[in-house]
C-alpha cells in the first residue's frame, strides 16, 4: 500500500542468473526515499513465490506510478515469468547515463563512485568471478543480499535524482521520456517472444558449408603446392610471401610475423588466386564457428526459440546493437551469409514479414543538408543513384548504365562517411584519377551536401558536439586534436553522427508506433527483429494484410523529413524470403 501510494518508486529483482528468461527471483528491492530501502526475499518454492510476487502486482501494473530502475529490461522481463507486466513511465539510469555520456561506461558501479564518490558492493563479491565456479544468489546469506539489494535501490534513486536534472539541463526531454523509455517496453516484448530457428535447414547448411570448406581448404593446399596449416595465419604468412612471393616487401606484424589481416589480403587481391580462397575460407569458418554450429546452442530450453538481446547503451551513434546471436554482424553482402537468414522462420500458421527504410541515411543526408538537386531526385521519386550517375555524367537518365550507377552509389554512401579519394579507388578498383573526378563531379552535382559537410565539422569545432534530428549528441572531443589522423577520424564522425543518428532516432520511434498500435487494435503479430534500418514481424496469416499497411503507415510516418520516407515491404516462410 505505501508502494502504490508513491508516485514514483526505484525498484530492482535479484535473480539466480544474467539471462533472465532462463532465472528465478531470489529477491525485490524497493526505495523511495533517499537513504531508505526495503528488501524482499522470495521463496524457492515456485508457488509460494507466485503468491509473494503477486501481492506486489497492484504497484507493478498501476501505470500512474513511475518506475526507476538501472538496466529496467532485464527486470521487467524477469517479472515477466511470474505474469506481471509492468506498466507506467519508465526512468532508467542507465539509458540517462548513455543519452549524457555515449561514449562512458553506464554500469551503476561506475555512475555511484563517479555521481556518488560512492563505492558500492560489487556483485562478485557475493557470489564470485565469472565462471563455472560463480555462485548464485540463492546461496548467497540473506542479509548480504539484503544488503547488496537495498543499496542497488537506493544508489538507483540518488542517481536518479541528479541525472534527472541533467537530462533537463540537456534538452533531452523528448528524446528520454518520449523515444528511449518507452522503447524499453518494446525491447523487453521482442526479447520475450523471441524466434524460431529452423534446425533441420541449420544442420543442412552446416553439412554444406563444411564439405565447401574443405573443398576450398584442399584448392588452397594445391596452389601452395605444399601440405600447410590453413588456419594458421603464421603459415600463410610463410607460404604466401617467402614460397610464392606474392609481393615484394610484404608487410609485417610488430612481432617480425607476416600480416595476414583481413585488410591486407583484400589489398592483395588482384596478386594471385590463392588469395581470394584464403578469405573464401577464413568467411566460411566465421559462418560456421560463430553461426551455423554456435545457434542451436542459443536455442532457449523453456521455450525452444532463440531470443536475441538488444542493447539500448552500446552503439555511441544512437543505433541499437544485438547479442546472443549478434545480429548485425551477419555478412548479407555475400549469398552464403545471406543463407543465413533462411534459418529464422515464422511460428506454426504464422508468415515472416520484413519491411526496411528504402535509403533513409542519403534520405537525412538531403533533408539536412537542403541540397537542391538532391531534394528534387528524392520528391520526384527517382532512383537516387542513377540520378547521381546522370548528372555527374552530364545525361539524360534514361542514359545512365548499371556501371555508372554502381559508382555512383559507392560515391552516395562512401561520401557519407567520409571516403577519400584513395578509398574509392580502392574500392571501385580504379585509377585514382577517375576516383578525384568522380568525387568532384558528385560534389558539384550536390554542392549543398558539400556546404552541410564543411558546416557540420566547424559546428564540431566551436561546440564539440554534433546532433540528430531529435537532439540526440555525439561528442567528439577530437575534433581540435593536433594529430591529423585522430581529427580527421572526428571529422567523418562530425559528418556522418547526425545521419546514422538520425536514422536511428526514427526507426526507434517507428517501433514505438507500430508497438503502441499493435496492443491498441488488439493484433496478434509480433514484432521479433530489428537490424539497422529494418524490422520483422512474426505474423498470423489473417493479419497480414493489416500488418502491411499498419507498419509501413507508421514506418513512413516516424518523422516528417523534407523528402518522403519509403519503406520496402516483404513476405514469405522464412526471413531470407521476405527480405
Amino acid at each position: 500500500q505505501q508502494l502504490c501510494a508513491q508516485q514514483s518508486v526505484c525498484f530492482d529483482t535479484e535473480t539466480t542468473g544474467i539471462d533472465p528468461l532462463l532465472s528465478d527471483l531470489v529477491g525485490l528491492s524497493f526505495a523511495y526515499t533517499e537513504g531508505e530501502a526495503f528488501y524482499v526475499p522470495i521463496s524457492e518454492n515456485r508457488e509460494e513465490a507466485q503468491k509473494q510476487v503477486d501481492i506486489f502486482r497492484p504497484f507493478f501494473e498501476n501505470d500512474r506510478i513511475e518506475k526507476i530502475g538501472q538496466n529496467l529490461k532485464y527486470d521487467i522481463l524477469s517479472l515477466r515469468h511470474y505474469g506481471i507486466s509492468v506498466k507506467g513511465k519508465l526512468f532508467d539510469t542507465m539509458i540517462a547515463h548513455y543519452l549524457l555520456n555515449p561514449e562512458l561506461r553506464h554500469g551503476m558501479d561506475y555512475m555511484a563512485e563517479t555521481y556518488l564518490k560512492y563505492k558500492t558492493i560489487h556483485i562478485e563479491e557475493l557470489i564470485g568471478p565469472k565462471g563455472k565456479n560463480q555462485k548464485s544468489m540463492r546461496d548467497v546469506d540473506k542479509q548480504v543480499v539484503c544488503d547488496y539489494a537495498a543499496e542497488d535501490a537506493d544508489i538507483t534513486l540518488k542517481l536518479k535524482n541528479m541525472l534527472e536534472e541533467e537530462i533537463r539541463q540537456n534538452n533531452f526531454d523528448y528524446l528520454f521520456y518520449e523515444v528511449e523509455s518507452p522503447l524499453v517496453y518494446v525491447l523487453a516484448d521482442m526479447e520475450w517472444t523471441g524466434v524460431r530457428l529452423d534446425l533441420d535447414a541449420l544442420a543442412q547448411l552446416s553439412e554444406e558449408f563444411t564439405a565447401e570448406l574443405q573443398q576450398v581448404e584442399a584448392e588452397i593446399i594445391a596452389m601452395a603446392g605444399e601440405e600447410f596449416n590453413v588456419n594458421s595465419p603464421k603459415q600463410i604468412g610463410e607460404v604466401l610471401f617467402e614460397k610464392m612471393k606474392i609481393i615484394e616487401k610484404p608487410k609485417k606484424t610488430r612481432t617480425g610475423q607476416y600480416s595476414t589481416s583481413e585488410d591486407e589480403l583484400q589489398k592483395l587481391r588482384n596478386k594471385h588466386p590463392v588469395i581470394e580462397k584464403i578469405l573464401e575460407q577464413r568467411g566460411l569458418k566465421k559462418l560456421l564457428g560463430t553461426y551455423i554450429d554456435a545457434f542451436p546452442l542459443l536455442v532457449n530450453p523453456r521455450t525452444g526459440k532463440v531470443h536475441t538481446s538488444f542493447n539500448q547503451t552500446v552503439a555511441a551513434t544512437g543505433r541499437l546493437s544485438s547479442t546472443n546471436p549478434n545480429l548485425q554482424n551477419i555478412p548479407i553482402r555475400d549469398e552464403r551469409g545471406k543463407e543465413m537468414r533462411r534459418v529464422f522462420i515464422p511460428d506454426e500458421g504464422c508468415t515472416f514479414l520484413s519491411a526496411d527504410y528504402s535509403q533513409i541515411e542519403l534520405r537525412i543526408m538531403a533533408h539536412l543538408s537542403e541540397d537542391k538537386n538532391m531534394l528534387e531526385a528524392f520528391n520526384q521519386g527517382l532512383d537516387i543513384h542513377t540520378a547521381t550517375a546522370a548528372k555527374i555524367n552530364h545525361i539524360p537518365v534514361e542514359e545512365a548504365t548499371s556501371d555508372m550507377r554502381r559508382k555512383a552509389k559507392t560515391a552516395n554512401f562512401g561520401i557519407i562517411y567520409g571516403i577519400s579519394v584513395f578509398g574509392l579507388s580502392e574500392r571501385l578498383n580504379i585509377p585514382r584519377g577517375e576516383a578525384k573526378a568522380l568525387i568532384d563531379g558528385y560534389f558539384a552535382t550536390y554542392p549543398g551536401v558539400k556546404r552541410y559537410m564543411d558546416e557540420s565539422i566547424a559546428d564540431a569545432r566551436e561546440k564539440g558536439y554534433v546532433e540528430t534530428v531529435l537532439g540526440r549528441k555525439r561528442f567528439l572531443a577530437d575534433i581540435n586534436s593536433k594529430n591529423a589522423v585522430v581529427r580527421g577520424y572526428a571529422e567523418r564522425n562530425a559528418i556522418n553522427a547526425p545521419i546514422q543518428g538520425s536514422a536511428a532516432d526514427i526507426i526507434k520511434v517507428a517501433m514505438i508506433r507500430i508497438f503502441n498500435r499493435l496492443e491498441k487494435e488488439g493484433l496478434q503479430s509480433k514484432m521479433i527483429l530489428q537490424v539497422h534500418d529494418e524490422l520483422n514481424f512474426n505474423v498470423p496469416a489473417n493479419e497480414l494484410e493489416r500488418m502491411k499497411k499498419i507498419v509501413v503507415e507508421e514506418m513512413e510516418n516516424a518523422y516528417k523529413l523534407r523528402v518522403p520516407l519509403k519503406t520496402d515491404c516483404g513476405v514469405g516462410d522464412n526471413w531470407l524470403e521476405a527480405h
